[in-house]
C-alpha cells in the first residue's frame, strides 16, 4: 500500500511540473471591410517575409511552421499597422479600411498584447491634444506630475492583463517600453513645446531630476527598433541633447538654431556616440539626413559638407544609396541648372518632356495625386488664385500615383484644362530628380532654366 501511494503520489508530482510544450507554428488570418488593395504583406522591420493575395470574401491568412517572436507589420496599401507575434500565436483580425487603426480588433491567441498595443496606439492620438493644448502650459513639475499619472495609469492596465496570465514575459516587455517611451518622448519635448505655447523667449529651467529616466534609455534593443513610441522618442531626444548640448557655433539666436549644419552635423555625433544596435543608428543617421537636406534648402556647399560628415560616420549604411540620390537630386535642381528631361505624358497619351514644357516660356510646376483629395482640391484653388495675378507664367500640374482614368476624371470634374496638366509614370524617377517634397512645393522655370526649385505655392513669389 505504502508503495502504490508513493508512486501515486510521483505520478502526481511529475504532472505537476510537467511544462506545456508550446506549437513553434504562428497562424495569422482575418478579414478586411472595402479593401485597398488585392494583397496584405508582411514585414519584419523593413523586410517583407510573405504576401497573400485576399480571397474572394477579402479574407487571408499566414501560417508560418516558425518564425521569430517580436514586432511585425501587416501592409494593405495605402495603410499599415504593428503585430506582435510569437510562437503558438493563433491571431485574427478585423478591420475596415474606412477607419483603419479605429476599426481593428484582435482575437485568438495573442490577442491580449495586440490589442493593448492598438488601444495604445489609439489612446495616445487623443492624449497627444490633451498633452499639446493644456499639460504644456503648466510648469515643470505640474507637467511632469500629469505625465507619470498618465504612465501610472497604462502601466497598470498592463500588469492586470499580464496577472490574467495572458502574456509572456517578451510580450510584457513590449508593453512596457511601449508605455514608457511614450511618456518619454512628452517629457524630451515638453522644454521647446513649452516655451513655443507660452510664448515665451527663453527655454524654461526645469528641476534637476526631471530627465531622470534617462538613466533607464536602452539604446541597443534589437526588439524595439521599429516600435513607433521608441522610434519617436529617439527623434526627439537627439533633437533635445543636440540643441541643449550645442557650441555656439550653431549659432542659436531667438532659440532658433541658424547654422544648421553644424547642428545637424552635431547631431550625427551623438547618434554616433550614444546608440549601439545599428538598424537602429542606420535609421536614424536617415532621418537626420533628409531632414537637413529636405527641409534646410541650405547652400550647395552646407550639402557637401554633410554629406561628408554622414558617409565619415555612417560606413555601410543600408540607407546611404537614398540618401546620395537624394543629395545628388538636390544638387542638380540648384537655380541655373537645366530642369531634368522627366519624360510625362499628356492627356492624349503622348510622351512630353519638361525641357520642351518650359521652351520659350516662364513655368511654374505644381505637384498633386489622386491619394491626398483635400490637397490637390486646396491646391487648384490656390493656382486659380495666382494665375490671376501671375499673367506671365503658365501654370502646368504634375500629376503622380494615379491611375490614367481618375485622373482624367479628377481634371474634368474640376474643369481644369488637360493642356496644361501632365502625369508621370514613374513617381521614384519623379521624386528622385525634383525632390517632390513638400507636396506644396512649386518649381519656377524660364526657359528651360531653373529659377526656384523650392519655391511653395503659397509663398510669395
Amino acid at each position: 500500500m505504502n508503495r502504490i501511494l508513493l508512486f501515486c503520489f510521483l505520478l502526481i508530482l511529475a504532472s505537476c511540473n510537467t511544462v506545456e510544450k508550446v506549437s513553434p507554428s504562428v497562424f495569422f488570418a482575418g478579414e478586411i471591410v472595402n479593401p485597398t488593395s488585392k494583397y496584405l504583406v508582411l514585414h519584419k522591420g523593413e523586410k517583407a517575409i510573405d504576401s497573400v493575395l485576399l480571397d474572394a470574401n477579402n479574407r487571408f491568412s499566414f501560417t508560418f511552421d516558425s518564425i521569430p517572436r517580436g514586432l511585425y507589420s501587416f501592409n494593405h496599401a495605402p495603410e499599415h499597422q504593428y503585430v506582435y507575434l510569437e510562437p503558438g500565436d493563433s491571431l485574427m483580425i478585423r478591420l475596415n479600411t474606412v477607419d483603419f487603426d479605429e476599426s481593428l480588433v484582435f482575437s485568438g491567441k495573442g490577442e491580449s498584447i495586440n490589442n493593448f498595443l492598438i488601444d495604445l496606439f489609439l489612446g495616445n492620438e487623443k492624449e497627444e491634444l490633451l498633452v499639446r493644448r493644456t499639460y504644456n502650459a503648466l510648469e515643470a513639475d505640474d507637467f511632469r506630475n500629469k505625465i507619470n499619472s498618465l504612465r501610472e495609469k497604462r502601466l497598470e492596465e498592463l500588469q492586470n492583463i499580464k496577472m490574467e496570465g495572458n502574456l509572456s514575459d517578451e510580450a510584457y516587455n513590449i508593453g512596457v517600453a511601449s508605455v514608457n517611451y511614450t511618456y518619454y518622448n512628452y517629457k524630451e519635448r515638453y522644454p521647446f513645446d513649452h516655451r513655443k505655447f507660452n510664448k515665451e523667449k527663453k527655454i524654461a529651467k526645469l528641476p534637476e531630476d526631471f530627465y531622470n529616466y534617462r538613466k533607464n534609455i536602452n539604446f541597443n534593443n534589437h526588439q524595439l527598433n521599429y516600435l513607433r513610441p521608441y522610434y519617436n522618442f529617439m527623434r526627439s531626444h537627439f533633437g533635445n541633447l543636440s540643441y541643449m548640448t550645442c557650441s555656439h557655433k550653431c549659432i542659436i539666436k531667438n532659440n532658433e538654431v541658424k547654422n544648421k549644419l553644424h547642428y545637424n552635423k552635431h547631431k550625427l555625433k551623438l547618434i554616433d556616440s550614444l546608440v549601439i544596435e545599428k538598424e537602429l543608428k542606420d535609421n536614424l543617421f536617415r532621418n537626420v539626413a533628409i531632414d537637413y537636406l529636405l527641409k534646410t534648402n541650405d547652400l550647395s556647399k552646407n550639402n557637401e559638407s554633410f554629406i561628408k560628415e554622414f558617409h565619415k560616420l555612417s560606413k555601410n549604411n543600408r540607407h546611404i544609396k537614398e540618401i546620395d540620390n537624394l543629395y545628388t537630386g538636390i544638387k542638380n535642381i540648384q537655380p541655373g541648372n537645366k530642369i531634368p528631361n522627366i519624360v510625362v505624358t499628356n492627356s492624349s497619351g503622348s510622351s512630353v518632356a519638361l525641357q520642351d514644357i518650359t521652351k520659350d516660356k516662364k513655368v511654374i510646376f505644381y505637384f498633386w495625386s489622386e491619394t491626398n483629395k483635400k490637397h490637390y482640391l486646396s491646391t487648384f484653388k490656390r493656382i486659380s488664385q495666382l494665375k490671376a495675378r501671375k499673367k506671365g507664367y503658365t501654370f502646368i500640374g504634375i500629376n503622380f500615383k494615379t491611375q490614367e482614368d481618375n485622373w482624367k476624371t479628377i481634371i474634368n470634374s474640376n474643369n481644369l484644362n488637360d493642356k496644361f496638366q501632365y502625369r508621370a509614370d514613374s513617381f521614384d524617377e519623379l521624386s528622385e530628380n525634383l525632390i517632390v517634397y513638400p507636396l506644396n512645393k512649386c518649381i519656377i522655370a524660364k526657359n528651360g532654366i531653373i529659377v526656384n526649385a523650392f519655391s511653395n505655392i503659397y509663398d510669395r513669389f
